[in-house]
């Protein structure tokens, strides 16, 4: 006699809400995984639904320019908050969370990661354990969004929707886990955005208001600063994933397929120039040459001036000396 029978399968109902809290408890809580929940780790790379709900949202918004239509003063705000958030990302997010490049105070600190997280690329440890176990192996098997060992498709926004790559590895990140609002705003990752747009749909409501000459509505500025900037942003980060490891030029011979790219050194206001950074990570300037665009570095070397940032490391006379030779 069989004593112990296969339980059986709960009731359809009780497996919807066991989904719906899971999904929920996990957009609400990154850090949040059930006791019986399989290790992330442990989980194929494909594409999960729970997490690419996010992203079709994102973009999904963007077609309700149809309806909401076009003024000077949307676009001039969603090309400013494009620009002041991708600053955030580029400056901080990467230059500083992910490599030390340069100091700054904690309040500072936790400002551009809060500016960084409206970008909804995640909290900053999450970008910055990620962006750290991209140098440590990049574009071997391991590396998660590499396209030379993954393809195009996977390395621009696949990887995003893999519940795999998910969790914060916070054992690559020893330095910064130490910060508890750090933690909080990379736990609880949609606050920031969700504050962003309501802020959003405030201003609009005042130009719609006060300023009916404008010809801008509520919607119209909502739509364009919101989903129209951020899914650009979004695309504009990714491609230096997805583009930057196959299109461009090898000015260093580095481990990886690392390439510079004027191209997207402009849309990313200077973090194209990535063959010189995957030579030398480590300095707040990546591009090495003084005709090489890098606007990031400007906005850094502003706010060092300021005091609110200082000991910007800078590129070895070594590896300019480099360069020569390879050019």
């Amino acid at each position: 006699m069989n004593q112990n029978p296969t339980p059986s399968p709960l009731p359809r109902k009780q497996r919807l809400f066991q989904t719906i809290f899971r999904v929920v408890g996990q957009w609400l809580d990154s850090d949040f995984r059930r006791s019986d929940a399989p290790d992330p780790k442990k989980l194929p790379d494909k594409v999960n639904w729970e997490r690419t709900l996010p992203f079709v949202f994102l973009h999904l918004g963007c077609l309700a320019v149809f309806w909401v239509g076009i003024s000077w003063v949307v676009v001039v705000a969603a090309i400013l908050l494009y620009v002041i958030r991708m600053f955030a990302i580029t400056g901080f997010y990467h230059r500083y969370f992910s490599h030390k490049s340069f100091k700054t105070s904690r309040p500072v600190q936790f400002l551009f990661a809060a500016l960084g997280n409206s970008s909804m690329q995640r909290g900053p440890l999450w970008w910055a354990a990620t962006h750290r176990h991209h140098h440590r192996h990049s574009d071997e098997e391991v590396d998660i969004h590499s396209p030379v060992t993954h393809g195009f498709a996977w390395s621009h926004i696949g990887w995003l929707t893999s519940m795999k790559n998910f969790p914060t590895a916070y054992e690559n990140i020893p330095d910064l886990k130490k910060f508890p609002e750090l933690i909080f705003l990379n736990r609880f990752d949609q606050i920031v955005p969700l504050i962003y747009g309501i802020i959003m749909l405030a201003i609009g409501a005042l130009l719609e208001t006060f300023a009916p000459s404008l010809g801008v509505t509520t919607g119209q500025f909502f739509i364009w600063t919101f989903f129209i900037s951020t899914t650009v942003l979004l695309h504009g980060t990714l491609f230096i994933n997805s583009l930057a490891h196959v299109w461009g030029k090898r000015r260093y011979e580095t481990s990886d397929d690392s390439r510079n790219s004027l191209l997207l050194a402009i849309i990313t206001l200077g973090e194209g120039w990535h063959n010189n950074h995957h030579r030398y990570p480590h300095s707040t300037r990546q591009g090495f040459q003084w005709w090489e665009f890098d606007p990031t570095y400007i906005g850094l070397k502003f706010l060092s001036w300021t005091g609110l940032i200082w000991d910007l490391r800078p590129v070895p006379n070594s590896v300019k000396e480099e360069a020569k030779f390879a050019t």
